[in-house]
């Protein structure tokens, strides 16, 4: 995983809207860089519910946020929509994001072995380092840690 301090990995992607999105576009604003297992499940919905009710807060400190999982655009177009999230959804489909990020990792459940993101936080700042990095987060409360930070990194 990569670490506090370092360059955060550029990459070029397909947002919900269809469109491509480079983040060293977005140098000069805050950015929220979120990696989730997959839309419409439980604990990626509270996250995502969480970070849209604080969302207008965010604004404050000149933040953009990005969630990111392997789901296609069809997939983040659908859970926009029914969440009505503020905010925009990167399909990693090839997983790339995740592997330079260092959050595809081999996870177990019920004994079976697979791959997949682990849930993880990355607040980029201005000049794009990576000012926090959140490795396993938990949804619950998630939203309220990650304004805490961004308070204190400024806009």
């Amino acid at each position: 995983m990569i670490t506090e301090h370092t360059a955060a990995p550029d990459f070029t992607v397909m947002t919900d809207e269809g469109t491509a999105l480079r983040l060293s576009a977005l140098r000069g604003r805050n950015v929220v860089l979120y990696f989730y297992p997959k839309d419409d499940t439980p604990g990626c919905t509270v996250e995502a519910c969480e970070l849209r009710d604080a969302f207008p807060r965010f604004s404050k400190s000149n933040a953009v946020i990005l969630g990111v999982s392997p789901d296609s655009v069809v997939s983040h177009q659908k859970f926009k929509k029914k969440f009505e999230l503020p905010f925009t959804l990167l399909a990693d489909t090839n997983h790339a994001i995740a592997e330079s990020y260092g959050v595809w990792v081999e996870k177990s459940m019920y004994g079976k072995k697979y791959w997949g993101v682990q849930r993880a936080t990355f607040v980029i700042d201005k000049k794009g380092s990576v000012a926090k990095v959140y490795p396993k987060v938990k949804p619950e409360g998630h939203a309220a840690e990650v304004e805490a930070e961004l308070t204190k990194i400024g806009g």
